[in-house]
């Protein structure tokens, strides 16, 4: 009896492994980079696999005779491929092509719904943000036509669901960059440091994110780089404002780009009349190194470096008095390394290391105050992603971040230095789980901690999303999440008996898509506490300061996208509705921040000309009134300004120079020229009657033009 049963498994195991097929192949775009994180599977069943780090894949199905293979990448067209399975293996070499401009909050992958970050965010190409008209080329100026951002004019920055914009953090490759804008000047608008054209994908969460990520109150704005560079090409850049040269060349294992650009406002100046008096105009320079390396069979290593320089001079209105100007002179020294190593460790799982370092100084002269501030930080990280079955996904790391700001405070009038600064050291834990029990349902659930020495305490910090498919187009989303940063310099460089501040974000999504159309809306609800509060800003007395402070922020976000109704046409429209307020910094009652409009409003068009070879670019934004500070009333930030209104213009043109491929861009901002005004600066002192004299914070020119011309020398072979 027992050598029967024995015989009977035997036969079984055989006949079983007899009705096996295996698949394998590799997946890589057209360009020919591998495409780690595609799913490959057979269509209406549960049989399939995630490519690897190399884009590898290789899994088994019992299922026999004529199938169809699916493989699937969010940003790249799904390919479905005929197979017989007989019981030889299968080897695909499989070629995905990037979709145009794809937009997915919510993707379908093998057959199931996926809550993960990517997939709850918005992503945009640098296509998206280079031709999007009122960003003239920056990606945080795209990332302002979106749902959720507020259209802070005077300053350039984002402010995403009533979040400052110290609490939105930006990250390339994972790695935390400190100080991702130029230098700030009162009035003016910062740009980003970095080009578009850097990134392979831009992912913009507006809450819940991942637990990945830390020390961001509101958002985080996830750049990634490629890996090697596709091919060998030189690029000249010229601009109405400055010059670029960069060159990339490819090996067969490794690849390294190298860029240089130069600017200077002063011709522009001269031609266009600007309301602030420049002693100096704008000057910068700056360069940057990209070096890949592929290591051993399926590692690869990333370098990103880049140094920055500027200078200008300006006259600013003086708050002390109702007329007149004082100087203002601000020279800025930027530099970043990013490094990262990614490698599998086996089949399931890969290892993920990564260190940035930076370092940003501000030189100021303001009036007869002269400021020398320094910052510098450095960031390490470890993690682990295993992947346990195709339902079952989790990730782990460690990573340790310190950072050391020192300001130098000196005033001509009394001839006394001030010196401030603190060091800080964050070490910090996450893991992370993926769980798709059903094709319908997925669960999201992580949790992270972290350590300040400064502050000498730690914090915990759930996050948890679910996922869940209504129908074949439809899926609704929701996500929850405890997020903690610390003070900013403002308040750690005078005290460090301070704690975290904090924002739990509670959000509900709805996403339809289908044929390249795709609404969302999404609301939320953001409970700040342990916000800083101070009695007055830039006072060293450290009693001044403390956690005190709490506030609200809920809304409304839609977002409509349709790129397929008429041919050549892209457009997206969203609109935001925002209900927040705070008692933070030296507010006296519970109030609504000056950065925040209640509605906002965006339409951006895109439209391909073939005959023309051009791309022409058109972009609307509505701010409602935003609330302002005015000593002659006796309600507290009850003022409110005009709404903003801007139309941008863009046109790209597609010619050859010499054989050369060549892009003739410009773009014009403003063009009907309205009168925005984004809030009054009011004089310290008042009049004989008791009255604060004011004057209007407008834009420094009502339209703002730039053309340029890209010219790619590509190696002739």
């Amino acid at each position: 009896m027992k050598n029967l049963f024995l015989l009977t498994f035997i036969l079984f195991s055989v006949f079983n492994s007899k009705a096996q097929t295996i698949i394998s192949g590799k997946v890589s775009d057209k360009a020919g980079q591998t495409l780690p994180g595609a799913n490959i599977f057979i269509k209406s069943t549960y049989d399939g696999i995630s490519s690897n780090t190399e884009g590898l894949f290789r899994f088994q199905t019992k299922k026999t005779g004529e199938q169809i293979l699916v493989i699937s990448m969010m940003g790249y067209d799904k390919q479905e491929h005929k197979i017989e399975l007989t019981g030889k293996e299968i080897y695909f070499d499989i070629k995905l092509k990037e979709a145009y401009n794809q937009l997915n909050a919510v993707v379908i992958t093998a057959g199931s719904f996926e809550a993960s970050e990517e997939r709850k965010s918005i992503t945009l190409k640098p296509l998206d943000i280079v031709t999007t008209a009122s960003a003239a080329g920056d990606i945080y100026g795209a990332l302002r036509t979106l749902p959720g951002t507020q259209q802070v004019g005077e300053d350039g920055r984002l402010f995403v669901r009533g979040g400052e914009s110290s609490e939105t953090r930006t990250y390339i490759d994972g790695m935390l960059v400190q100080n991702p804008y130029g230098s700030k000047v009162p009035d003016i608008p910062s740009r980003g440091r970095f080009s578009p054209m850097l990134f392979t994908g831009t992912v913009f969460s507006t809450g819940g994110y991942s637990a990945e990520y830390g020390q961001a109150m509101s958002s985080a704005l996830i750049l990634k780089t490629e890996g090697l560079a596709p091919k060998t090409i030189t690029g000249i850049s010229l601009y109405s404002l400055g010059a670029g040269l960069n060159h990339t060349e490819r090996w067969e294992n490794s690849s390294l780009a190298a860029s240089v650009n130069y600017f200077n406002l002063q011709p522009y100046f001269n031609l266009i009349k600007q309301k602030v008096k420049w002693d100096k105009a704008p000057e910068s320079k700056d360069g940057s190194i990209i070096f890949r390396q592929k290591v051993g069979k399926n590692g690869l290593l990333k370098l990103f470096s880049s140094s920055s320089s500027s200078d200008l001079k300006l006259q600013y209105p003086n708050d002390t008095m109702s007329e007149g100007t004082m100087p203002i002179r601000i020279k800025n020294k930027n530099d970043y390394i990013n490094t990262t190593y990614s490698t599998p460790l086996g089949t399931n799982t890969t290892l993920l290391a990564g260190s940035a370092w930076s370092y940003n100084n501000d030189f100021k002269d303001i009036g007869s105050d002269r400021l020398d501030e320094t910052d510098k930080s450095f960031q390490a990280r470890l993690s682990i992603h295993h992947n346990f079955t195709n339902r079952l996904k989790l990730k782990t790391g460690v990573e340790l971040t310190s950072e050391k700001f020192k300001q130098d405070y000196y005033n001509h009038l009394d001839s006394k230095d001030y010196i401030t600064g603190y060091n800080e050291n964050i070490t910090a834990g996450f893991a992370e789980a993926e769980y798709t029990p059903v094709n319908k349902l997925a669960l999201s659930a992580g949790v992270r901690s972290e350590y300040s020495s400064i502050l000498q305490k730690s914090n915990l910090m759930p996050r948890l999303s679910l996922g869940f498919k209504t129908s074949a187009t439809g899926s609704i989303s929701l996500a929850y999440g405890i997020f903690y940063q610390s003070p900013t310099a403002s308040a750690l460089r005078f005290t460090h008996q301070l704690s975290f501040e904090q924002a739990n974000h509670y959000i509900l999504n709805y996403q339809y898509v289908k044929d390249d159309r795709t609404f969302r809306v999404e609301a939320y609800y953001k409970d700040y506490l342990h916000l800083i509060r101070y009695t007055t800003e830039n006072t060293p007395d450290p009693l001044a300061y403390n956690n005190q402070g709490h506030g609200y922020a809920k809304g409304i976000d839609i977002y409509f996208r349709d790129q397929k109704t008429i041919k050549h046409l892209d457009y997206w429209l969203t609109y935001s509705f925002i209900d927040s307020k705070r008692l933070y910094k030296d507010f006296t009652q519970l109030a609504t921040p000056s950065f925040i409009s209640d509605n906002n409003v965006n339409a951006v068009f895109k439209y391909f000309v073939p005959k023309l070879q051009s791309l022409i670019g058109l972009t609307y934004s509505y701010a409602s009134g935003r609330p302002y500070f005015n000593p002659n009333s006796t309600d507290f930030m009850k003022d409110k300004t005009k709404s903003y209104n801007d139309v941008s213009m863009n046109l790209s043109y597609i010619t050859s120079f010499f054989g050369n491929y060549t892009i003739v861009y410009c773009s014009v901002s403003n063009i009907f020229g309205f009168n925005n005004v984004y809030g009054y600066h009011y004089s310290t002192i008042a009049d004989a009657s008791g009255h604060f004299a004011q004057h209007e914070i407008n834009p420094q020119a009502k339209r703002f033009a730039m053309i340029a011309v890209f010219i790619s020398l590509e190696k002739k072979k």
